[in-house]
This record gives structure tokens, C-alpha cells and sequence, in this order.
């Protein structure tokens, strides 16, 4: 039984398309109605009103939405439900919107994420799923996920890497967003690697938020880790730099030459998409939110934010 569609989500339903896909965001939250009053979280607004007039100002085609509201979940039922309200979204607007479904993960094991990944993949036809870097502090590289990772691989299914608040806290009074976010997705990156779940499960399409926090400016410090300590590094034979060429990286809050200098030095320009971080994006109303990349070179603006859309959701490059 699908949820019925709130009437702001069917405005323009179907006739919204540009004749050319010009930007597809990659990285934009948003909390449906029925999923937030359930959540009961004191988070920013997600309207997605507010995040279409966005999208209409600067020229964003398309979005893949993930659910808002700061973190994982581990209740099966909430995120059963603020699924099917992001299916209502995508069967309404198909080529307006993507979904990324929730996966609960409690300590007692992955059936019930199998369970919601199925559902959401097979029943409610969404384009992805979101995994945060930990859940309650178990980072996902952790045994605890491998039968997750297992069954992403056989699909050759496309993940979104979200930070979350670390386990332990942080040390300074800064918020976490100004840099424990990036250092969380660094560290989950690190795990994964030298886990061994990248070289198991190499057909997972992982998408890592913010360019990969720190991860591919420090990349050649990551891969150290090999001659200086083999025995931890057997798990990756690839070396961590193959293993971070391998991952697809959106702009979300890193929309600089700068931090797309690091980027591109290892990784190749098909792996990285355009993303807001919507609605968390500390920009001016009136600034586009990757201004800056009016410097680089036309075709590699397109092929950030539109032409390797196709890689990981291409209806919507279409």
C-alpha cells in the first residue's frame, strides 16, 4: 500500500523536464512529511518546495534525494515507511527525482536492512540506498556488514556514503560539520579499504559525500600504511590508492577548485558528480553553489554536472 502523494509533489509532474539535462545533484536531502512527524528530530527545514525552487534557480534538472533527519535509523517500521513515501516521489516525478532508500541496522544482525534493501529495491523500485559512515558506532567496514555488502555487490547496486556524528564524540566545541564530517567519511574509507570490503565487493557503486572529506588529499599518507605495517595491509592487495580511483566522490560542500584539484589528481574525472548538500549548503541565495567551477574547462563542467550522471542513475541523464 503506497502512501498518497502529497499534492506539492505532483505539481508539474511529467512536464518539468528541460530539453537538455544541464546539472543532476547528487547530494540533496529531504524529510517527507509522514517520515519526519514520525522522527520527531529537531533538524533543519527539508521542504521539497524550498528544494525545487533550488533546483529552478540555478539550473538543476534532476536531484537524488536522501532522506534528511541527521542520521541512521535502526526501526525497521520507520524506514519502511519514509521508503515508500520517497517511492511515491520517484513514480510521480521520474525523471525530476531520484531516491536513496533507508536501511535500518540494529547490533543483532543484517536481516532486517536485507530485508528493507529488497523491498526497496525490487518492490519500490528506488535507484539506490544510503549508508552513513557509522551506525551506532560500527564503522562499515565491520563483519557486521559484510552480508550487506555481499548482497550490494551481487546487484551491482549504487550506494550513497553519508557522515554521521562520530562514536566518541569530538574534542573541540566547533560543530561536527566543520570538519569531523570530512574526517568521519576519511576514516570510514580507511576501514573499508583496509577491511578488505572493497576488494571483496568491488561492483558496488559507492558514492563518497564532500569529495571524499580528506581522504584523496591524504591519499598517499592512506596508502603508507602498506609497507610500513603489511600484515594489516593484506587485505588490500590493490593498494588504498587503486581502491579510492575506484569510488565515485560528489561536490557536496567542497564545490572549489581547490579541494577538485585533490580530487582529480588521482581520481578520473567520470567518478565525480555534481552535489549541493541541500539544504545545508552555506551559500548566499543568490550564489550559484558551485560558482567557482566557471573557471574550469567547459567539457569537464558538463561531465561533473550532468554527463557522468549515467553511472549511477541514468534515467536521469537522459
Amino acid at each position: 500500500m503506497f502512501y498518497t502523494i502529497p499534492a506539492e509533489w505532483n505539481r508539474c509532474a511529467g512536464s518539468d523536464m528541460h530539453p537538455e539535462v544541464r546539472r543532476v545533484d547528487f547530494h540533496a536531502h529531504v524529510l517527507t512529511p509522514r517520515y519526519g512527524e514520525r522522527l520527531r528530530a529537531p533538524v533543519p527545514p527539508h521542504r521539497l518546495a524550498d528544494l525545487e525552487a533550488f533546483m529552478e534557480r540555478f539550473e538543476i534538472d534532476a536531484a537524488v534525494v536522501s532522506m534528511g533527519g541527521g542520521g541512521p535509523v535502526a526501526d525497521a517500521g520507520l524506514a519502511r515507511a519514509g521508503n515508500e513515501e520517497l517511492a511515491e516521489l520517484v513514480r510521480a516525478r521520474p525523471h525530476r527525482f531520484g531516491a536513496l532508500a533507508i536501511l535500518p541496522f540494529t547490533p543483532d544482525g543484517p536481516d532486517a536492512a536485507l530485508a528493507e534493501l529488497e523491498h526497496a529495491l525490487d518492490t519500490l523500485a528506488l535507484d539506490g540506498v544510503a549508508l552513513f559512515t557509522n551506525h551506532a558506532g560500527t564503522y562499515l567496514g565491520d563483519p557486521a556488514f559484510e552480508p550487506l555488502f555481499a548482497e550490494l555487490d551481487r546487484r551491482s547496486a549504487y550506494a550513497f556514503v553519508h557522515p554521521t556524528f562520530p562514536p566518541g564524540g569530538w574534542p573541540l566545541q566547533h560543530p561536527p560539520w566543520l570538519y569531523e564530517f570530512p574526517f568521519e567519511t576519511t576514516r570510514t574509507l580507511a576501514n573499508l579499504i583496509y577491511s578488505g570490503t572493497l576488494e571483496r565487493h568491488p561492483n558496488v557503486r559507492l558514492q563518497f559525500a564532500h569529495l571524499g572529506g580528506a581522504a584523496l588529499f591524504l591519499a598517499h599518507r592512506l596508502a603508507s600504511l602498506a609497507p610500513r605495517e603489511p600484515a594489516l595491509a593484506t587485505a588490500a592487495p590493490e593498494g588504498a590508492l587503486e581502491y579510492l580511483r575506484r569510488q565515485f566522490y560528489d561536490t557536496g560542500l567542497s564545490n572549489n577548485t581547490v579541494a577538485l584539484a585533490s580530487t582529480l589528481a588521482l581520481v578520473p574525472l567520470e567518478h565525480v558528480v555534481f552535489g549541493s548538500d541541500w539544504p545545508y549548503l552555506a551559500t548566499r541565495e543568490e550564489r550559484d553553489p558551485s560558482d567557482d567551477f566557471e573557471s574550469l574547462e567547459p567539457d569537464v563542467r558538463r561531465r561533473i554536472d550532468a554527463g557522468n550522471a549515467a553511472a549511477l542513475v541514468p534515467r536521469l541523464a537522459r
